[in-house]
């Protein structure tokens, strides 16, 4: 039954990396944590080794993502550049705050989060098609926060670069492009530092790398190669005023799911 959960997430996860440009945690941390629970993880480990799974597993979809926009020449590297060190350093420095937060307080953290950034998206749906002179000081800080709340938070940072990038005005399709080739760093520091984390910690289940869950890393990353590269084409098809309000349905749906059903 897990399994099938897992290839099923894979799916959805990778469609949604390609679609959107993020990384897929927004999904993948609450199942995950419903099934190590249902698994008899035990409540402390189980958010840890949610988030630390999801950010092993968008190492793959975000690397399938980034292959496919950058074919389609929707990616912007000079603002990855920019981006990239306060990013990693942000990312590396989350990871290491998260390992020694409590289970009930990130569980609420991304409860928290996730609804606002849903009631953001919900209110900010006008694209702006005027691109802004955006400084390198305000790229570093945005790249720091983003990097930080993605390691708390087991996910890619499309839910911030994707508003940000768009705010500053980019197309929507170039903001999905930027962002997935950040998901990337973000998912290997992010990868690493639950990996070095949960080394030191005793009693995690059997096939286990630290805080990253191997089955479920297996499971999920058989479907959701094919499922990134599907997310992408059709991320080129929708128009980006339609692409937006449908980023802003979805994570709605996952604040819902969060509040009432978690």
């Amino acid at each position: 039954m897990t399994y099938l959960i897992y290839l099923l997430l894979g799916v959805f996860a990778g469609t949604l990396s390609g679609l959107f440009g993020i990384g897929g945690g927004l999904v993948i941390v609450p199942t995950l944590l419903f099934c190590f629970k249902f698994l008899g993880f035990s409540a402390e480990n189980a958010i840890h080794m949610a988030i630390g799974t999801s950010l092993s597993i968008i190492v793959i979809t975000a690397s399938n993502s980034v292959y496919s926009h950058n074919k389609r020449g929707s990616i912007d590297w000079k603002v990855v550049k920019r981006i990239l060190i306060p990013l990693i350093i942000g990312t590396y420095a989350g990871g290491l705050v998260s390992s020694k937060l409590s289970a009930n307080f990130l569980e609420i953290v991304f409860s928290v989060y996730v609804v606002l950034v849903s009631i953001k998206m919900f209110l900010d749906v006008k694209v702006d098609k005027a691109q802004k002179e955006t400084s390198t000081l305000l790229y570093s800080i945005v790249g720091s926060i983003i990097g930080f709340k993605s390691a708390i938070l087991g996910i890619g940072g499309g839910t911030i670069s994707i508003p940000f990038l768009s705010w500053r005005g980019f197309p929507m399709k170039k903001a999905v492009g930027v962002s997935a080739a950040l998901g990337l760093p973000i998912s290997i520091v992010g990868t690493t530092s639950y990996i070095i984390s949960g080394l030191k910690v005793s009693g995690l289940p059997e096939q286990s790398l630290g805080y990253i869950y191997l089955p479920a890393f297996f499971g999920v990353i058989l479907t959701s190669s094919f499922s990134a590269h599907l997310g992408a084409k059709l991320s080129h098809k929708l128009p980006q005023d339609k692409m937006k309000k449908g980023f802003a349905i979805f994570l709605s749906i996952v604040a819902v799911k969060m509040i009432f059903f978690s």
